[in-house]
């Protein structure tokens, strides 16, 4: 299921999201306050190209100015957005890996300065 839920997801969603997540980044290393969050779109990039099988560990004490900064002026939207493209998934039985992967994000857009993804 991984490998097959990995090619759907990456031919309907991870690739252009990855895209977007590349040069939203791209954009943001251009200036120096913007390396830090740049590195953090490079982060969903990699994890939204192929998120089944993958987890992301998150570690708030590690930079927690950082992740509340994040959290204001990005997360909040960034996880709204996951948790409604989410439960649309979850409507229909075939997409219920699809959402589970999108709930996934949520964890990691809200607290990504310090987290791991194994």
């Amino acid at each position: 299921m991984k490998t097959i839920g990995n090619i759907i997801w990456f031919i309907f969603i991870g690739l252009w999201e990855a895209l977007g997540f590349w040069i939203v980044g791209g954009i943001l290393f251009i200036t120096i306050l913007g390396i830090p969050l740049a590195r953090q779109c490079f982060k969903f990039a990699r994890l939204v190209l192929a998120p089944f099988g993958h987890h992301a560990t998150t570690h708030f004490n590690r930079h927690p100015v950082a992740n509340v900064f994040w959290l204001i002026l990005v997360g909040i939207g960034m996880g709204l957005e996951w948790a409604f493209v989410g439960v649309i998934f979850c409507i229909t039985i075939i997409g219920i890996p699809f959402g589970k992967q999108c709930f996934k994000m949520i964890k990691l857009s809200f607290i990504p300065f310090g987290a791991e993804i194994e």
